[in-house]
């Protein structure tokens, strides 16, 4: 079957916040998208539903009532849900669906939106989270921290007082090992917001002049602490291509087929350019030694060890800049177009020490320019649901070359491969598809892929 036909609810069971009373929804669910973002801590979750009453039977009443007003809704109710999709991954095999049917699993309703009834009927719009969303805002990290961030990444996952409760046995897989040591106190902020500012500050142990940057984000698979670096080195999950031939509809191809697209963005040079992405001012003052240090980095600086060499990117081509003008032979990224100032991050040490905490004269404006540089092409993409894909995914995709000429040749400026910033499973009655944000930071095949 093709992977842009119904999928099959194969469990959508809420339940009560007091655990006595469940209620199916698999048959008035008219849609259900799910989210994930690189850039999002948690997974979300949206579910329509109309109800026709007499659904629940409320303790004290003989006639049953509808799903709102007799389970009720209130908000923090536990959600059980699996959807299998159709068609088959690119190597043959089953797709495994979205499963959220294990307890330590189960997404929690935020809250409900919608809200419409008639006399013999109610529809409404579930608003869900994970439980982790949930826990992030009844706790706080309070505790002393010190050694490599990665380690305290793990430590803060881990720890049942802050209650994520990340199994142990699977941190490795979750959180990539960072070099260098950061120091701090927690000053009890919440653990989702600790761990995004983490993210900012690391470096990775394989690191070059130009590679720092890290995503802290939730998938169906659990949480990621991945640098952007090693998001771009992984294997592509799957091609998709673009053509107005639509072939059979039982043929596995169809399920690779880009259904639309469009370019969101393609270069916004006066947004890079307020960003600092080709190049940037760092001023800094040091409490301790009364000193003032300026730094400059620019993307383009050949002569300063060689930085964006360093750079794993998702393109081949170079990002070639304009001149500042006709009679200067500097270019755009020769020239500091923001400037930052900053007090130096000293003394967070039980020690005593007068070296930085944090080594922000190296690191902080390659982490200006990664996150800048890798949003600088965004597409939007649907496709045919395929559940096997997650945010931080790369994918190729290959677009048609616009020619008079009768030739089926692929964009070598627009085709390559593509990280998956955010994406929505959507799920109906009668269809299914999955849509996507994608980005990168350079152009062309990558590798001389063609």
């Amino acid at each position: 079957m093709s992977a842009s036909e119904a999928s099959s609810f194969e469990e959508l069971v809420i339940q009560s916040n007091d655990q006595k009373r469940t209620a199916n929804l698999t048959a008035g669910v008219v849609s259900v998208d799910y989210y994930e973002d690189i850039l999002s801590p948690t997974v979300t979750a949206k579910i329509r539903v109309i109800n026709t009453g007499d659904s629940i039977a409320k303790e004290g009443l003989k006639e049953k009532q509808s799903i709102y007003n007799g389970l009720p809704l209130r908000g923090g109710e536990r959600l059980s849900m699996k959807i299998l999709d159709q068609g088959k991954t690119g190597k043959g095999k089953e797709k495994k669906g979205l499963d959220f049917s294990n307890p330590e699993k189960y997404l929690f309703v935020s809250s409900i939106t919608q809200v419409l009834q008639e006399e013999q009927r109610e529809s409404f719009l579930l608003n869900l989270v994970s439980r982790e969303a949930i826990t992030n805002e009844t706790t706080r990290v309070y505790k002393r921290y010190k050694g490599r961030i990665s380690d305290t990444v793990r430590k803060i996952l881990t720890d049942p007082l802050i209650g994520l409760n990340v199994d142990k046995s699977k941190l490795n897989k979750i959180v990539e090992s960072t070099k260098g040591s950061y120091d701090f106190v927690g000053n009890l902020r919440k653990p989702f917001s600790t761990l995004i500012s983490l993210a900012s500050k690391s470096i990775p142990v394989k690191s070059g002049d130009a590679t720092a940057g890290f995503v802290f984000f939730q998938t169906q698979d659990g949480f990621r602490f991945s640098s952007i670096d090693s998001l771009i080195k992984q294997k592509s999950k799957a091609t998709y291509t673009y053509t107005d031939v639509n072939e059979s509809s039982i043929t596995k191809n169809n399920d690779y087929k880009i259904l639309q697209y469009t370019v969101d963005k393609n270069q916004n040079l006066i947004e890079n350019l307020r960003m600092g992405t080709y190049s940037f001012r760092r001023l800094s003052f040091n409490p301790l030694s009364f000193q003032f240090k300026q730094e400059v980095y620019n993307y383009g600086d050949k002569n300063s060890s060689k930085k964006n060499d360093r750079m794993n990117n998702l393109g081949t081509k170079e990002l070639q800049l304009p001149k500042i003008s006709d009679d200067s032979k500097l270019t755009l990224d020769q020239l500091p177009t923001r400037t930052v100032s900053q007090i130096v991050d000293i003394g967070a040490s039980t020690t005593v020490s007068k070296d930085d905490n944090y080594p922000a004269d190296k690191y902080q404006g390659q982490n200006v320019v990664r996150y800048n540089l890798l949003m600088t092409q965004s597409v939007s993409m649907t496709v045919p649901c395929n559940t096997d894909l997650k945010a931080g995914d790369i994918i190729t995709c290959r677009f048609p070359k616009i020619s008079r000429e009768d030739k089926n040749e692929y964009d070598p400026e627009e085709s390559g491969k593509y990280m998956i910033k955010e994406l929505c499973h959507h799920f109906e009655a009668k269809r299914s598809f999955t849509s996507m944000t994608l980005v990168r930071d350079t152009y062309g095949f990558y590798g001389g892929e063609s």
